[in-house]
């Protein structure tokens, strides 16, 4: 006949047997190590709440939020206060004052009015080209991970063909032979933007087919489409959003490098095209330094921002990383530097 339960736990050292001496060790005042200190962090995948909290607690996030925020802002509301971009409000090439804060152009335009108007068409076309490069790359990469065989090999050959092919040439000689336009420039970047991503989550897909929770799925009858979109991309949320900010700061840079090499729409008004007349102008031989130096320190922000948020959320997103973050503090909190080694830190007793 098999003994009950709780002797058993109470024989292992465990249950209540041990409430006692538990009880005389607190009232002797000894106290236990403490316990790992937690992050604040959630984990990814917990819906919007989740990802904006997580940013909260993270500075370099923070940061990188709200940079892009004020950016977005910018382009949003910023046009209904400043004047027409291409109007000739003022003498060519003049420095900023009070009548113009960042001066004229080489063709007298107001700087600050094709700055605020520039950032409504760049990022529309960044954020745009950005989510478009991951949702090809996606439906690609994912497909011929999972299914593998044939479908794999047919694909792997087609991405393969565009990572070989540089990227920026292959932008200019088809940018070259379309007309010009910010659409032309989207399809241009997405040709070129999305093989690098295609291969990425193919080899995520494939090391996520092998786990148990996808066997299962297929077990219980669960079509491929509702594994892939059930299953399969919600663990790979993290990565997917780390590559559309890295998608978002290659479109924007390329747009910029394009349309400042003239294969853009000259004369639309956008971040790229300031450079082009700011440098068609000999902006640096004349010193006109006001009709490139906001452009570019724009450019340099959002790419910045976005950065900073992409490395945020590398840390949200890593469990390691948070862990280590969440060590540091609790040393740090106990008067203790960090170091490669794992302390074992005890909290001083109270001498009575």
């Amino acid at each position: 006949m098999r003994k009950p339960r709780e002797k058993l736990v109470r024989k292992a050292g465990v249950g209540p047997a041990h409430e006692p001496a538990a009880r005389q060790a607190d009232q002797s005042g000894e106290r236990q190590p403490p316990s790992p200190p937690k992050s604040k962090t959630r984990a990814a995948g917990g819906g919007l709440a989740a990802w904006a909290d997580a940013i909260k607690h993270d500075k370099r996030a923070s940061f990188g939020a709200c940079v892009i925020v004020f950016f977005v802002l910018l382009a949003i509301f910023g046009p209904l206060f400043v004047g027409d971009p291409t109007d000739l409000v003022g003498i060519p090439l003049q420095p900023p004052s009070a009548d113009h804060w960042l001066g004229t152009t080489g063709q007298g335009q107001d700087v600050l009015a094709q700055l605020v108007v520039g950032t409504r068409t760049s990022l529309l076309i960044g954020f745009s080209v950005g989510l478009t490069v991951v949702l090809v790359g996606a439906l690609i990469g994912v497909t011929a991970g999972y299914f593998g065989g044939r479908v794999d090999g047919v694909l792997s050959l087609l991405f393969n063909v565009f990572l070989v092919i540089p990227g920026l040439p292959l932008a200019i000689v088809i940018a070259a032979y379309l007309p010009s336009g910010p659409l032309t420039l989207a399809f241009v970047l997405v040709i070129a933007g999305w093989a690098w991503n295609a291969r990425v989550l193919r080899a995520q897909t494939l090391s996520h087919r092998k786990r148990d929770f996808v066997a299962a799925a297929v077990v219980a009858g669960e079509s491929n489409w509702r594994i892939i979109t059930s299953e399969i991309l919600p663990n790979m949320t993290s990565l997917i959003v780390s590559q559309v900010i890295g998608g978002t700061v290659y479109a924007i840079g390329a747009q910029v490098g394009l349309e400042f090499l003239g294969l853009g729409d000259v004369s639309a008004v956008t971040w790229g095209t300031n450079l082009y007349w700011a440098q068609n102008d000999s902006a640096l031989l004349t010193g006109a330094w006001w009709t490139f130096a906001p452009t570019g320190i724009a450019v340099a922000l959002v790419g910045f921002g976005l950065t900073m948020l992409n490395s945020g959320f590398d840390e949200i997103t890593n469990p390691r990383l948070r862990l280590e973050r969440a060590w540091r503090a609790f040393l740090i909190g106990r008067g203790r530097t960090p170091g490669r080694s794992t302390p074992v830190v005890r909290e001083a007793q109270e001498h009575v």
